[in-house]
């Protein structure tokens, strides 16, 4: 912390700062805005506070700084005169201030870094610099905007600053976008069937359900392709009779139970003709079979009903002679029979051939009789039997592969799915490699599908990437083609970055000036520090431009002898210092330095005038006392002494006895 200033960053709003350092006269601080002096403040009563008339603005700087006068001495002894203790308080402080307010100065500039020798700016900006002339001039803000960056590179450099992340992270997936452009022609394919793609994907379960299957043993996939590559292939067959499979599928009781009973089908079948005939007299043949009793009867006496209707006009005669009737009455229960059974006599008679045909197969009626319900049962599916007949070899094929048939049941929807589909399914086989590669980086293409607006929008800036690569360059050795002037290019093997001047490529050094060369009139804000380095070369300094303090290590002993300090109770001393010792309340002790090297030198002096009755002690600290190893008592009132170090033989000499 400084002990000469202290700064603040003004808010807007406060107007009392701390002034909170020493300070001898309020004449000696200067309070300064934005590096312009003002008086516009008061102090408060105890002079540790200051008050602004107007709060600063927001973000200016503000400086509180204590300046000792350097040009004229505070105090002018006269001989004889008597030293009083404000005159020498003044002095003192005096000398005190401007050491404090030197060396702040000195650690408030651009100095050498002792970890690299280096120029340090402490994070600081360096202000009011002119623009480079030569290859070696530090580049500044000014010239990088409006000089060397063309209105195109800057708006090319801020839209890649703006898209610094997504540049990044195309950078971090260079592996992975070069791999993508490698493959942009399977990419586009993807792209042009994205559709089928998105079906695939939505339907992801079957597809995988399907290659799970085809990594069974026994795959039900592999054994519908292998049957479609067969010259005769069983699902060709279906497929191309599907109509009909579906109406098996819709009637597979009906077919069940026609299996049941094949030996019966194969017999019907012989006789189909005369099922047909059954067919086309159905309601008749129910008739005849809800009458089966009657017609039994009537065939029993069928030349008699023959008879009969062949004298029909003879029964109306008959209906005439009602006393041949009364006759009749007598056989009563002959006509009632005959009666009850008109309507079946009426039907036989509208059938009497077929009649006729059915007494020819009663050998055949009476085996269909047992199955008279399963002949319902085919009679109400006729058009399906007709269909199964007509595709029984079909029906054989599928039944010599039931197994397959129930295992394709079992996913119907999926080959539905990838019949739909079958023509993407086609072109991804024929990309399969591809699409291989994708999902192994599907990551990868996920997170460019994330950021998609962002690679969009390099895409559209293409032009101004391209002109920053071809301007801004990394590799192991220095660009030999394709230079202009003012390209950069980092050199990885020197680890170094460079610009082209137009010839050659320059490094450029970081951390700021290297060498005070490279400006023909340098300026530094503050002190010098040499940081043990020497100032070498021809040439000097006027003495008229030599102005404030140097840092007493920095000096020769010769120099030396303005530096003071009071002591009150024991320390030990340093070579090269003064002091003021005052034993006034006890004794004090002053131990001279451990080490010590030929010409230093140390001063010591009685302000108080009291070593007669509290002495003084130098302790030797190892070190010979005027060749005697033995500490030295001053008991002098107002003694003054300067002990100088000689060598290890003689230690310290008295230099003014």
């Amino acid at each position: 912390m400084a002990n000469s200033f202290v700064r603040y960053t003004g808010n807007g709003s406060t107007t009392q700062y701390a002034v909170n350092f020493t300070y001898r006269d309020q004449a000696d601080i200067t309070v300064t805005i934005n590096g312009v002096a003002t008086t516009a403040f008061t102090y408060n009563a105890s002079g540790t506070q200051i008050t602004f008339n107007t709060a600063p603005a927001s973000a200016s700087a503000i400086e509180i700084r204590r300046t000792t006068s350097q040009t004229s001495r505070l105090v002018d002894y006269a001989a004889g005169s008597v030293l009083t203790e404000n005159d020498l308080d003044t002095d003192s402080n005096q000398a005190f201030f401007m050491g404090q307010e030197a060396i702040d100065d000195a650690n408030d500039v651009i100095k050498l870094s002792n970890t690299n020798f280096q120029w340090d700016g402490t994070s600081k900006r360096l202000t009011n610099i002119s623009d480079p002339t030569s290859a070696q001039d530090v580049a500044t803000k000014n010239y990088l905007e409006n000089t060397w960056l063309s209105s195109a590179n800057k708006t090319a450099l801020t839209s890649v600053n703006s898209n610094i992340s997504n540049i990044n992270a195309v950078n971090s997936n260079a592996s992975n976008i070069n791999s993508a452009v490698s493959n942009a022609t399977n990419i586009n394919t993807v792209a042009t069937n994205i559709g089928s793609v998105n079906t695939v994907a939505t339907d992801i379960t079957k597809v995988i359900a399907v290659a799970n299957d085809l990594a069974e043993a026994v795959s039900e996939v592999e054994t519908v392709a292998d049957d479609l590559n067969e010259t005769t292939s069983e699902i060709d067959t279906v497929a191309t009779n599907i109509a009909n499979v579906n109406l098996v599928g819709g009637i597979s009781a009906n077919v069940t139970t026609v299996a049941g009973i094949s030996a019966n089908v194969t017999t019907v079948a012989g006789i189909s003709s005369n099922v047909t005939s059954v067919a086309n007299n159905s309601s008749n043949i129910n008739s005849a079979v809800n009458n089966a009793t009657n017609i039994n009867s009537a065939v029993s006496n069928a030349s008699n009903i023959n008879t009969v209707a062949g004298i029909n006009t003879n029964v109306t005669t008959v209906a005439g002679i009602s006393g041949d009737v009364t006759a009749v009455a007598n056989i009563a229960s002959d006509v009632a029979a005959v009666e009850n059974i008109k309507s079946d006599v009426t039907t036989v008679a509208g059938i009497s051939s077929n009649v006729t045909s059915v007494a020819g197969v009663s050998a055949n009626v009476a085996t269909l009789a047992p199955i008279s319900a399963n002949i319902t049962t085919v009679a109400g599916v006729a058009s399906n039997v007709t269909t199964v007949a007509g595709i029984s070899s079909d029906v054989t094929a599928v039944a010599n592969i039931s197994s397959d048939v129930a295992a394709v049941e079992n996913i119907a929807a999926n080959v539905t799915t990838v019949a739909g589909a079958n023509s993407n399914i086609t072109a991804v086989a024929g990309a399969i490699t591809n699409i291989n590669n994708v999902g192994g980086a599907i990551t990868n293409v996920n997170n460019v599908g994330g950021s998609i607006a962002n690679v969009n929008t390099v895409a559209s800036n293409i032009a101004g990437v391209n002109s920053f690569a071809s301007q801004y360059r990394v590799s192991s050795s220095d660009p030999t083609s394709s230079l202009d002037a003012g390209d950069l290019a980092y050199n990885t093997t020197g680890n170094v970055l460079k610009f082209y001047n137009g010839s050659a490529w320059v490094t450029i050094t970081s951390g700021g000036i290297t060498d005070l060369a490279q400006d023909s009139t340098p300026q530094l804000g503050g002190n010098l520090d040499l940081n043990g380095s020497n100032i070498t070369g021809t040439g000097g300094i006027p003495s008229a431009n030599l102005t404030g303090t140097i840092a007493e290590a920095r000096l020769p002993a010769s120099a030396l002898g303005a530096v003071w300090e009071s002591k009150t109770s024991n320390f030990t001393g340093e070579a090269r210092k003064n002091y003021f010792v005052d034993t006034s309340s006890n004794t004090v002790t002053a131990t001279l330095p451990s080490s010590a090297s030929a010409g230093d030198e140390i001063r010591f002096l009685d302000v108080s005038g009291t070593f007669d009755t509290n002495k003084l002690t130098i302790a030797r600290n190892s070190h010979k006392i005027q060749g005697v190893a033995d500490d030295l008592d001053v008991e002098v009132e107002r003694a003054g002494l300067a002990l100088v170090y000689y060598n290890v033989t003689q230690g310290w000499i008295l230099k003014d006895k």
